[in-house]
């Protein structure tokens, strides 16, 4: 039997065939090439994305707090305006490079800031972009002054403070009231004088300067001293009013809110008409003179009613 013969293509299909095999595997080439490239540009954009954002970094065009004065400790960097720092892990804005701080939240724990972005900043005492306030110009770098120092809670980019209001007209309902007597240090004030003086006409109606809740109310009357002590316990103050007719409608254990109308404008307890505002640290109910308080040592409240928004005025 003759040998059977192999078919073998011939030599212009085998041509074909290899031709054909090199197109695809170039094809698979090209594609697995395209892939990787688009997983490298992917890797990149991300890489480049987290550069600018809350890295611990202080990069051109970011806001950055520092958790020690002169621009040491840990750093926290923003790229937008934040109402609210937060004060509780892990929702809060935490400083994020190694150094002092680092991993604490930044509000209320803030000394110092680098302004690397083209505009200017403010940095505010309260959240919501409010209280007591600092700019900072665009490439200032430089301390948090006194009151902010550790003490901040938001900023805003483009800066824009809030309008402080005077404390005079704040009192009194329909405003007009005027500062008669300040806090001195005890200085020039002849005897016992621990708050601020307001005065308006007699009848005139009086406002809470600060929310909380009543811890007494004493009414006093023709020559006696009249009280309305109120309980803030979130800056953990009492503010104490002196001399004013308080409301029938205001009583120990009330909530008021801030604005609310507590009493008139009266004399009881003093010759002239006039409230008397005190400012006393933790839960009171009288003011330092009713107790008889040999020290004066309430602190100047003039700072704590600027971060509430108040010329003390």
């Amino acid at each position: 039997m003759p040998e059977a013969r192999r078919r073998v293509a011939p030599r212009h299909h085998r041509r074909s065939l290899t031709v054909s095999v090199r197109i695809r595997s170039a094809r698979v080439v090209s594609a697995l090439a395209a892939g990787l490239l688009a997983v490298a540009g992917a890797v990149a954009t991300t890489t480049s994305a987290e550069a600018a954002g809350r890295d611990g970094v202080c990069d051109s065009g970011e806001f950055c707090l520092y958790y020690n004065s002169d621009n040491a400790g840990s750093i926290s960097d923003f790229t937008t305006s934040i109402s609210d720092y937060g004060d509780t892990q892990p929702s809060c804005y935490e400083f994020k490079s190694a150094g002092n701080g680092q991993g604490l939240c930044v509000k209320n724990n803030a000394a110092s800031v680098w302004n690397r972005t083209g505009g200017s900043v403010t940095v505010f005492y309260n959240s919501g972009y409010a209280g007591d306030a600092q700019t900072f110009a665009a490439g200032a770098k430089t301390n948090l002054n006194a009151t902010l120092k550790n003490e901040n809670a938001s900023h805003r980019f483009g800066g824009g403070t809030t309008t402080k209001v005077d404390m005079s007209d704040a009192l009194y309902v329909g405003g007009g009231g005027r500062l008669t007597t300040g806090f001195d240090g005890y200085v020039n004030t002849p005897g016992r004088h621990e708050g601020i003086d307001f005065a308006k006409a007699s009848g005139a109606g009086v406002k809470a300067l600060l929310g909380g809740t009543v811890t007494n109310v004493v009414e006093g009357g023709s020559g006696s001293l009249s009280t309305i002590a109120i309980y803030n316990a979130t800056y953990d103050k009492t503010i104490i009013y002196l001399h004013s007719n308080p409301l029938d409608s205001v009583d120990t254990g009330d909530v008021i809110s801030k604005g609310q109308q507590i009493a008139n404008e009266a004399a009881r307890g003093t010759s002239a008409t006039h409230t008397h505002v005190e400012m006393r640290l933790g839960y009171r109910t009288l003011a330092a003179k009713s107790v008889n308080d040999p020290v004066l040592d309430n602190p100047n409240p003039n700072p704590f009613w600027e971060a509430r928004g108040y010329n003390v005025r």
